[in-house]
């Protein structure tokens, strides 16, 4: 054990565990986790052992607490905590083979994908068999399926070749005739087309836009708009009044 931690004590205070909050079966998990760590030492191994076991044995303890206890940051115990204990060995086989990726690498994209272009007819066996004599890796079918839908690979088989620029390809199918040219469209739309000075319309492509109408061919644009007669004028307030109502002109005493 490294010498910032020699006790239990002192481990939970560092890692900011109150020791007297804590259970019975929770002293007694903690006590076993000190021994190991203390026979086994802290490498990355053991490290991750450890947590994969403080996160799944039930105890009460929190993921931000197991990370202090065993320096990880909380993000990498969160991580570790939706990782069953076969997906936790082979990260650690995949890292004593100095590999994070599993068998096969991102670099084997590459080929694999020219492989899969130059033989479109290959089965996945062939496939496996490319791969093991290429980088003598064998892996199962699951994680080819899973390598080639990752880097798209999985639908490589079905990619057509170009015909060659000397021939053409006997699997290509001919070329269909070009359509039709449309009929000429009828004068009378033509006539009073040039009676309002419009440009003679050109018939537009069947895979392109359709043109829009030369400006000419819309109504000008209205200025300041009247009040219309259909409706009835706006109110400008309340109307005056034409009489005043008549006060009495009784002296209000002697003096007035």
């Amino acid at each position: 054990m490294p010498a910032e931690a020699p006790d239990l004590a002192r481990w939970l205070q560092d890692a900011a565990v109150p020791e007297p909050a804590l259970t019975a079966a929770q002293r007694a998990v903690l006590h076993a986790a000190f021994r190991f760590l203390q026979r086994c030492g802290r490498d990355y191994y053991s490290v991750r052992l450890l947590s994969h076991f403080l996160l799944h044995c039930q105890a009460g303890l929190k993921v931000a607490q197991v990370a202090r206890l065993l320096g990880l940051s909380r993000s990498a115990a969160s991580a570790q905590q939706g990782l069953s204990s076969k997906e936790v060995v082979q990260a650690a086989h995949h890292r004593l083979a100095g590999r994070s990726h599993g068998k096969l690498l991102p670099r084997f994209a590459g080929p694999i994908a020219q492989f899969l272009h130059h033989h479109p007819e290959a089965t996945r066996w062939d496939l496996l068999d490319f791969i093991r004599c290429t980088w003598g890796v064998s892996v199962s079918r699951v994680a080819l399926h899973r390598f080639l839908t990752k880097y798209g690979l999985d639908r490589a088989g079905a990619v057509v070749p170009l015909p060659k620029p000397g021939g053409a390809s006997p699997a290509q199918p001919p070329a269909a005739p070009p359509p039709p040219a449309p009929a000429a469209g009828p004068r009378a739309f033509t006539a009073a087309a040039d009676s309002v000075g419009l440009p003679a319309a050109v018939p537009p492509r069947e895979d392109g836009p359709l043109p829009l109408p030369a400006p000419e061919f819309f109504l000008p644009r209205p200025g300041t708009p009247a009040p219309s007669c259909c409706y009835p004028r706006p109110s400008t307030g309340s109307p005056s009044p034409r009489t005043a109502s008549r006060t009495p002109t009784a002296p209000c005493g002697a003096g007035c």
